[in-house]
């Protein structure tokens, strides 16, 4: 999971063949080195399409999701175990080579209360039998902490780098996200530096989900971090501009972040790209 890509979510949260053509031909025309395709109903995804479409255009693929919540594995590990392999066997036959994002729950998932031991005890364990179903599959498994507001189990570079140790499976992985991160880091460099050794993925989202460079994400300090560690993982670009009324509920998402997409992708990616070169991430 190398180069710089983009969430599918700028055109579409529903993976449908024909949306799939017009992302991936987006991409592709972009420059793009990778799409990430959201994939929360795992079950209707045409995989098949998807593998052929990636292959014909040579765009590389990694899937996300969040679970729902009758699979949220810190109350039912077996549910969130048995929607995960669905979800791991979709990437993997989509030709996807990662499965990412808040696979260890549910957006919007809290209880008013910290996590329990017994809370990650389950996570943990749903994950542990996720990462054996995704080596099998040569699937890696991405954790990606989000702010306090869209769950309690996990928020900080710490928190993530604590439960994969906790699992100890070798394909998982810690995926960052640099809007949450904005929210709920010490220093917007601590939680790259606390996931240093298990981080290969970060979405490059600005503080209020819009055009990257307008907001108040310390870039510098972002790129600065990752060049330190010698990052080498996928950088992705993520802009929320399509979001249906299910998905804007649990990100709270109650106004357009930007004017257009063409305002996101034809201000946000120079300056995302321009930073990821000077600071030495791209070529």
């Amino acid at each position: 999971m190398e180069g710089f890509g983009i969430h599918s979510s700028i055109w579409t949260m529903r993976w449908t063949a024909e949306a799939a053509e017009y992302a991936v031909a987006q991409a592709v025309h972009h420059g793009f080195d990778f799409v990430e395709v959201a994939i929360p109903e795992p079950g209707v995804v045409d995989r098949a399409h998807s593998r052929a479409l990636f292959e014909r255009t040579g765009m590389r693929a990694v899937c996300s999701l969040g679970l729902p919540e009758a699979c949220w594995p810190s109350r039912s590990p077996e549910a969130g175990v048995h929607f995960l392999k669905e979800a791991i066997d979709t990437a993997a036959e989509m030709g996807a080579e990662a499965l990412t994002g808040v696979i260890y729950g549910g957006i919007g998932e809290r209880t008013g209360k910290p996590p329990t031991e017994c809370e990650l005890d389950n996570v943990a364990r749903c994950l542990g039998a996720a990462a054996t179903h995704a080596k099998a599959r040569g699937i890696l498994l991405g954790i990606e902490p989000v702010n306090r507001y869209e769950t309690h189990l996990l928020n900080t570079g710490w928190q993530a780098r604590a439960m994969i140790e906790r699992v100890g499976a070798e394909n998982l992985f810690i995926h960052l996200d640099t809007y949450h991160m904005h929210i709920e880091e010490k220093g917007i460099a601590q939680g790259i530096l606390a996931a240093r050794e298990h981080l290969r993925y970060i979405h490059l989202s600005e503080s209020d989900r819009g055009v990257p460079g307008k907001g108040n994400v310390s870039w510098d300090e972002i790129y600065g971090a990752l060049a330190a560690i010698g990052f080498r993982g996928g950088l992705a670009m993520e802009s929320f501009m399509n979001m249906p009324p299910e998905f804007a509920f649990g990100l709270s998402v109650w106004r357009p972040v930007a004017n257009s997409i063409e305002e996101v992708i034809g201000e946000g990616l120079p300056f995302l790209r321009g930073k990821a070169r000077q600071y030495g991430l791209i070529p």
